[in-house]
């Protein structure tokens, strides 16, 4: 495709986008279980209004846009509230993954300030820890120190203890992890943390707007925030189940002294002094506008509603599943994200007949899993949901995989022991899904929830 010479009209435009949204998932209508946290046609009414009202200001100059810097602050103020401590400092980001990439960041800087000798620096984090941690390794030259997980799939402490050496600047843990929607042993992880003089930073990039107010609504919350003594930062997403507009994150910090570290500072620049707070430079107002609405719209009243439907929800579902024969819930998860699996059939070949009746289910690896993200959307849809889950089930007993299916490149990916063949199967999928082409479809292999 080329650049129109005269343009198009806006009516035109329009037309045609609204077109190809007609193969988008149908995440309004609760099919999909990643990716769009849907809380509503008035939130989302609400979100564009304020996003468009801001849709021009640049973030990177508070001297130009003081009502940005003011809107950022109160984000950052209430959501340190949340979190457990009313002294955090932290910054509003574009997604999970810059807010951990700054996390890491910071946790290098700080420690080579405190150990000028430190020249190899490493971070002790779970399997389960999302992939953005891997990135911020690779991109920040920190090496990832990986720890088991013990029978209920939170990282195991000792092997924590045991992995910390004087290179280390950062043990991770979090709340909840995605796979198994379980938190793990922060105050265990902190405190080891603390006796090493090292950061501890939580993941709460799922949790962070969900665990505070299960808690408030007598829920057993494991502590995960800054009321443990030894977090020193957390990331928690306003664009999860804050319910804000997509691209928008938090990283917060104990105190003032820790962020200093996250900043970029050049002195010597033609262009004038520089300073970034985060990775990017320019940064929307917008979206920070829309989280500021959204927090201000629905108040504690709009998300402990918001939360207690979602948690009903879930327990609808696991329950559900674990009702049907040949398919269980694994572990316990402790909010509303979980994965389940079965001992006795395919479960691809289960994805690839629900993927048939219309749904779309995350496919997960290291074991065989499918997984789901519980979201207000999905209400409505629970006895359909597990009505075709158990026909599908049911169909994969009696009539096997199905011709064409997903399932047999999802086993076999998932227990490749050359990793390497499977790194260059996702760089494949990376290319051909930057190039246009009328026959290309969705879904990383494994089709993992990307912050």
């Amino acid at each position: 495709m080329k650049l129109s010479k005269k343009g198009r009209t806006r009516d035109e435009l329009l037309a045609e986008m609204r077109g190809l949204q007609g193969r988008d998932a149908d995440w309004r209508g609760g099919r999909m279980w990643s990716l769009v946290y849907f809380a509503g046609e008035d939130v989302a009414d609400v979100l564009k209004e304020a996003y468009t009202t801001y849709f021009y200001t640049n973030a990177l100059s508070p001297a130009a846009f003081p009502s940005v810097r003011k809107l950022e602050s109160e984000v950052i103020s209430m959501t340190a509230e949340l979190l457990g401590s009313g002294d955090a400092v932290g910054n509003i980001t574009s997604g999970g993954t810059e807010s951990i990439l700054m996390a890491i960041k910071t946790a290098r800087e700080r420690a080579r300030a405190e150990r000028p000798g430190l020249t190899e620096p490493e971070m002790v984090l779970p399997v389960t820890a999302h992939p953005a941690f891997e990135k911020g390794a690779h991109y920040f030259g920190v090496k990832p120190v990986h720890i088991p997980v013990s029978e209920d799939f939170r990282a195991d402490v000792e092997a924590a203890r045991a992995a910390v050496t004087d290179n280390t600047v950062l043990v991770v843990g979090s709340a909840p992890c995605y796979p198994y929607g379980v938190v793990d042993p922060i105050p265990e992880l902190a405190a080891l943390a603390q006796e090493r003089g090292i950061g501890c930073h939580v993941d709460a990039c799922v949790g962070g707007f969900f665990l505070p107010f299960m808690r408030r609504l007598g829920y057993d919350v494991p502590p995960f925030d800054f009321s443990v003594p030894g977090v020193t930062s957390i990331s928690a997403d306003l664009h999860k189940y804050g319910y804000a507009a997509r691209g928008s994150s938090t990283v917060l910090y104990r105190d003032k002294e820790i962020r200093r570290h996250q900043f970029f500072t050049y002195a010597d620049w033609p262009g004038g002094l520089y300073g970034s707070p985060t990775m990017a430079g320019s940064r929307p107002g917008a979206m920070v506008a829309a989280a500021w609405a959204v927090l201000n719209y629905l108040g504690e009243d709009g998300y402990l509603r918001l939360v207690g439907m979602v948690m009903e929800t879930a327990r609808a579902l696991m329950d559900g599943i674990n009702a049907i024969p040949a398919l269980r819930v694994i572990g316990k998860p402790d909010m509303s994200l979980f994965s389940y699996t079965s001992d006795s059939v395919d479960i691809y070949a289960v994805a690839d007949a629900m993927d048939a009746r219309g749904w779309h289910l995350d496919r997960q690896q290291l074991p065989a899993k499918l997984h789901l993200v519980v979201t207000p959307a999905h209400k409505e849809i629970v006895g359909p949901f597990l009505a075709d889950l158990e026909a599908a089930t049911r169909s994969v007993v009696s009539e096997g995989p199905t011709a064409g299916g997903s399932a047999a490149m999802y086993g076999m990916l998932g227990t490749l022991p050359d990793r390497g063949a499977v790194h260059k199967v996702i760089q494949d999928f990376l290319d051909r899904m930057s190039q246009p082409a009328e026959d290309q479809v969705s879904g990383l292999p494994g089709g993992s929830e990307k912050p």
